[in-house]
């Protein structure tokens, strides 16, 4: 086994109302001024607000989307801030394991919101003062999955080192990607549905946690799902102008049909029924789905309920919502014994991840 010794997360420093980027995002997507009565601004309107979206942080102040002309400005923004929330997300995380930056072993980054060559996790090394010769794992184009991906590829790489300390983080600002004058209904999705954010887990392997005091729950196994033919679900199309979203209709109709399947064969590998589940960790990828998911898995929405508030709250973050989400349980489940989870997310692929947790 592994353990997650410590969980946070960081925000775009720009907190908006929902309203407020409904406003903007009219303008940008449409070119539709303030006041406008346009069918297509009623419907953007109708799209934003049944998002169950209140407020989201940004990269930029609201206004200064605007201004974004190139895809190389937008990627030099997200160089800029991208790296700074990633490093307050894992110094947050170290502190609240008890770990020193120099102690850390393996660092994996996850994006599918910026290009950074050297990566992410290079760029993090001298600021946060981690060892020279760390290891490095970049990942690029998992999108929503990466959360609960990376959380497997460390456990898997911990299984093979027991004494060392594996940190994931996970950085996405999708609101950079939003393409002005793009009327499709998946840009109009995303401009309602995205927010800007990043995640942060710190874990140890088994022979480590064992001269560590640890609230964080152990991981005790993990599966990966690929649903074959589906590579136009959900992900970008790449061109001049950055990252085009492609998001499909069936997403939901996808989540529905497969997703109950999935979890009770993984749990039935590790003998263990979905009754026995206390808690689902799972990434709020928008009303729709949360709503598949939670018939899949025969749950009432209580059990899904603090993804249905991180999605309120900050709205979809990509790989980083479902580490929000955990850090949430976390710190509103302490343990009472044997408790086990399922956390889950799905992604481009169109694929699913799921870790099972223990504590």
């Amino acid at each position: 086994m592994s353990y997650i010794a410590g969980v946070a997360g960081a925000l775009g420093p720009h907190r908006y109302a929902q309203s407020e980027i409904t406003e903007a995002f009219g303008r940008l997507v449409l070119g539709e001024p303030a006041g406008s009565t346009s069918s297509q601004l009623a419907m953007l309107e109708r799209v934003h607000a049944a998002t169950g979206v209140e407020t989201r942080h940004l990269a930029i102040p609201l206004p200064a989307y605007e201004g974004l002309e190139s895809f190389q400005q937008a990627n030099d923004i997200f160089l800029d801030v991208g790296v700074d929330m990633a490093g307050r997300a894992i110094d947050a995380a170290l502190n609240q394991a008890g770990i020193s930056a120099s102690a850390v072993d393996l660092i994996v980054s996850a994006t599918v919101t910026g290009v950074a060559a050297p990566s992410l996790d290079a760029r993090l090394v001298s600021r946060l003062e981690l060892r020279d010769d760390v290891k490095r794992v970049p990942i690029f184009g998992l999108g929503c999955v990466a959360g609960a991906a990376g959380i497997s590829r460390l456990f898997d790489y911990l299984v093979g080192h027991p004494d060392d300390i594996a940190v994931l983080v996970c950085v996405e600002l999708c609101s950079l990607t939003v393409q002005r004058d793009d009327s499709s209904m998946a840009n109009v999705v995303g401009s309602g549905l995205f927010g800007d954010g990043a995640g942060a887990v710190v874990m140890v392997g088994e022979r480590r946690a064992e001269s560590m005091e640890l609230v964080g729950p152990r991981v005790v196994a993990t599966r990966s799902v690929f649903y074959p033919d589906t590579e136009r679900v959900m992900g970008w199309d790449i061109g001049g102008s950055g990252f085009r979203i492609v998001l499909a209709p069936t997403v939901a109709d996808i989540v529905e049909a497969n997703l109950g399947d999935d979890v009770k064969r993984f749990l039935a590998s590790r003998g263990i029924d979905r009754s026995e589940i206390d808690l689902f960790i799972a990434h709020p990828g928008g009303p729709k789905v949360l709503i598949a998911m939670g018939q899949a898995l025969d749950v009432p929405q209580s059990k899904l309920q603090l993804t249905w508030d991180s999605l309120r709250d900050v709205g979809n973050l990509s790989s980083a919502s479902v580490l929000h989400v955990l850090r949430d349980t976390i710190a509103a489940h302490p343990p009472k014994g044997t408790e086990k989870a399922v956390a889950l997310a799905m992604g481009p692929g169109f694929c699913a991840e799921l870790v099972l947790l223990e504590w």
